[in-house]
């Protein structure tokens, strides 16, 4: 248990790491061919800092020929959209009215509400028809003529749509203007060159990705083990802690967003995430799992699921009355995510 769990960290500081060499590399590949930076900053960094929580799921279904390891990637893939909807909102919501109480900002959120709205309103319809794909019958088909669609063409289909839609997304996204950021660290594998070559910047790409997917194998393999050791659930161990181990640590930018006032980037890096993690890694779990959430083992993952979208709807239906985010509507996500974690610890395990 003491190996597996030594291990379990060293997986996760080797995907934060090499998340970081990732983003890194990306940012300055984006500037090196001449993006934009709205397309450095909002897609390709945002696609980046998201590797560590799809990477997981990626190797646990795709590379990891064992039921713990697709429940392992369920988990996963379904944990994201939970924390972010309801522990990430809550800390953009505390940390506003912490830092506007001790006077180093002020109380109001300063906010797109247009774009904020659209990713919110993009993630309650992607992410509610992945969940209603859960309640897809295993025998179910669609006739069109004499030619019938089985079950699991249908499930193809419908992982097709939310790649789709998420390519939709970017194309809107791009066509917006993007906010201005900040300049670009020296790329680690080239300190002193500045612009680093380019031969450079796609050697560290490569190998922040082998480090990611490295790093991914280790959490897999040793959560499986622990999960077995523990007898728990490989799905509801990784529907609490894989979120924690990959998507938290980023989410502290929004905090320090918040503390300079940028609430738009603050929001903005959490439902853009939102967004992301309800189209890419859902589509690979619809298409290569059974993908079935309505069975007991697999109940809290379907949960998880009705909790994000319901404080998402909180959050989406306040601003659109309110014409502003108010920092208290954030709040809702602590008892939402506690609410979970108490039935998971008394019910689930």
């Amino acid at each position: 248990m003491t190996l597996s769990v030594l291990l379990l960290l060293v997986g996760i500081i080797i995907i934060l790491a090499c998340c970081e060499l990732f983003v890194n590399a990306v940012e300055w590949l984006g500037k090196l061919l001449g993006l934009g930076e709205g397309a450095v900053g909002s897609i390709l960094a945002a696609v980046g800092t998201a590797m560590p929580e799809t990477m997981i799921p990626i190797i646990a279904i795709l590379f990891m020929d064992s039921p713990d390891a697709h429940d392992i990637g369920i988990g996963a893939i379904l944990g994201a959209p939970f924390l972010l909807s309801t522990f990430a909102f809550f800390m953009v919501g505390v940390s506003v009215l912490g830092f506007s109480a001790s006077g180093r900002r002020t109380p109001e959120m300063k906010v797109n509400t247009v774009i904020l709205s659209r990713d919110m309103r993009y993630f309650l319809i992607v992410y509610s028809i992945a969940i209603g794909a859960a309640f897809i019958p295993s025998n179910f088909s669609i006739a069109i003529g004499s030619v019938f669609i089985p079950h699991l063409y249908i499930k193809w289909a419908v992982a097709v749509l939310l790649l789709g839609m998420y390519g939709y997304y970017v194309y809107r996204t791009l066509q917006e203007p993007g906010i201005e950021g900040e300049s670009l660290n020296p790329l680690y594998f080239s300190r002193t060159a500045a612009p680093p070559r380019l031969s450079m910047v796609i050697v560290q790409f490569f190998i922040a990705l082998g480090g990611i997917i490295l790093g991914a194998r280790i959490f897999v393999g040793s959560l499986e083990t622990i999960a077995h050791e523990m007898q728990i659930s490989a799905l509801v161990l990784s529907l609490l802690l894989a979120p924690w181990a990959t998507e938290l640590p980023e989410k502290f930018n929004s905090v320090l967003w918040v503390r300079r006032g940028k609430d738009t980037l603050a929001m903005g890096n959490i439902s853009g995430a939102m967004v992301f993690q309800s189209c890419i890694p859902v589509a690979i779990g619809i298409a290569f799992t059974k993908w079935d959430l309505t069975t007991t083992a697999n109940f809290p993952a379907l949960i998880s699921g009705f909790i994000a979208l319901t404080s998402t709807t909180i959050v989406f239906s306040s601003q659109k009355i309110l014409h502003r985010l108010s920092p208290k509507v954030l709040l809702i996500g602590f008892p939402f995510w506690l609410l979970f974690v108490l039935y998971v610890i008394f019910y689930a395990v």
